[in-house]
């Protein structure tokens, strides 16, 4: 199948950042989606099968919608990985560039000690809105698509405002297949290994003196998921990463 596409409004800049140095970018998604990218000026010609040729203009219209300064590599492979996960899953993307304007012009902005933080994909967009509006978010997606840090700074942004008077981490340790009993040290401690990115999260974003007296007030809080049960969490934020390895009981 042969799709054609225009960017409106044309914008040669734009045009230069969505196709990257020596047209790298239109490279990488040609490789991804195993389909065949050809340009003149704004119009592009994208060929391979109908699912395929969809997800690839979908995502270059959510790029160049996105490209009023260069696209980073960074940048770049995290939308590529999200269009690509969300092609595995079969969700719908057609209409993934009107979502993205919507994403872009109400994105919330967070506010750390290290800088103003906002999405930088569609996904990512509507994970923090959603974070900001709902009492309950389930975040999924592949490693390194930002899941665990953007929910951290979601809860350092809402303690910093007094949204929340405590931050509470907690996942299931079965990773290992260790029992918490056997391990050395409190509790703190005994969960340590298991929440090391939620720590590096805090770290940097709020700094190691400031984590460390937070730990000591008490307005952070580590917990693993067995020892939550009974427990009262009002004005409290609660982060639970790696819910998938959690069970039923």
């Amino acid at each position: 199948m042969i799709l054609r596409h225009a960017f409106i409004p044309l914008d040669n800049i734009r045009l230069s950042h969505l196709c990257g140095s020596l047209d790298e970018h239109l490279r990488n998604i040609e490789s991804a989606f195993d389909v065949s990218i050809s340009r003149r000026s704004e119009s592009f010609r994208i060929e391979g099968t109908k699912p395929a040729a969809e997800r690839a203009v979908a995502l270059l219209q959510t790029l160049y919608d996105r490209a009023r300064k260069p696209i980073s590599a960074e940048d770049f492979q995290l939308a590529l990985v999200e269009a690509l996960a969300d092609a595995k899953r079969g969700g719908p993307r057609a209409a993934l560039h009107e979502v993205g304007d919507v994403a872009e012009a109400e994105d919330p902005v967070l506010r750390t000690r290290r800088a103003d933080l906002a999405g930088r994909t569609t996904n990512q967009h509507l994970y923090l809105s959603n974070i900001r509006t709902h009492d309950i978010t389930f975040g999924i997606g592949p490693a390194g698509t930002g899941k665990t840090f953007l929910a951290v700074a979601c809860a350092v942004d809402a303690l910093e405002r007094s949204a929340v008077q405590r931050i509470i981490l907690t996942r299931p340790a079965v990773e290992a297949g260790e029992r918490l009993g056997f391990l050395p040290g409190d509790l703190a401690q005994k969960v340590d290994p298991y929440l090391r990115p939620l720590y590096d999260a805090l770290y940097d974003l709020m700094g190691f003196e400031k984590v460390a007296k937070a730990f000591e007030k008490g307005s952070i809080e580590v917990a693993p998921l067995a020892f939550m049960r009974g427990r009262t969490l009002n004005h409290a934020f609660v982060i639970l990463d790696e819910a998938q390895n959690t069970t039923r009981e």
